[in-house]
């Protein structure tokens, strides 16, 4: 019949435990406690070591972690940011169409008035930022794309330069702009290049120049 294990039966088991688990490089592994040791009977010992090598079994395998997303902004010095570029204001993605700096105070740093266009929905937004603090400013990017369908939603296919679709963006809300692309596509037949403004995670067609006719 099975006995207990001694004290020294235990101590002796755990080192062996613990030799085998520093040898799988995981030191989250290496708790005694989760040892389990059932009986010691004719000179052997049991150890189920079972939840142990689910464990090492689902640390090897795991999936590698995901490459993490670039950031959406940058941090730049208030003072350095000039009309005609970017910033953050209000979380939203602006270009500076005023800037103004009011004289340094006698208690406090001058400060920088920045007026700016969301560059998605044109909003006029407006912050005022000591001039020696960081700002956010957005990481703006340009792709140029060829149309290749407008869909009766208002959808538009473009083509990458992989040569994958792109299906996921609608016609501008800029009225002008979208006739445009409307009438040299449907109406004239034209090859037409599509700009698309990304920033912030947000996308949108901000621009348009014709090719010449279909083939």
């Amino acid at each position: 019949m099975a006995r207990p294990i001694s004290t020294t039966a235990i101590k002796t088991a755990r080192g062996r435990a613990n030799r085998v688990v520093r040898a799988t490089k995981n030191p989250s592994l290496a708790d005694p406690s989760h040892l389990l040791l059932v009986f010691h009977s004719s000179g052997f010992f049991l150890l189920l070591v079972d939840c142990w090598r689910c464990r090492i079994r689902r640390s090897t395998t795991s999936s590698p972690r995901p490459t993490p997303a670039p950031p959406k902004t940058y941090p730049q010095q208030a003072g350095t940011i000039r009309k005609n570029g970017y910033i953050v204001i209000k979380n939203r993605p602006c270009k500076v169409v005023e800037v103004s700096t009011s004289k340094t105070g006698k208690h406090g740093h001058a400060k920088c008035h920045f007026v700016g266009i969301d560059i998605f929905n044109g909003k006029k937004l407006e912050d005022i930022v000591p001039s020696s603090h960081n700002c956010d400013v957005p990481h703006v990017d340009r792709t140029d794309y060829q149309l290749i369908d407008i869909s009766e939603d208002g959808f538009v296919s473009l083509l990458t330069e992989s040569g994958n679709t792109k299906d996921d963006l609608r016609l501008p809300t800029d009225d002008t702009l979208t006739n445009q692309i409307k009438n040299g596509f449907g109406e004239e037949g034209k090859d037409m290049i599509l700009t698309v403004m990304s920033a912030m995670g947000e996308e949108q067609i901000c621009a348009v120049k014709e090719i010449g006719a279909k083939n």
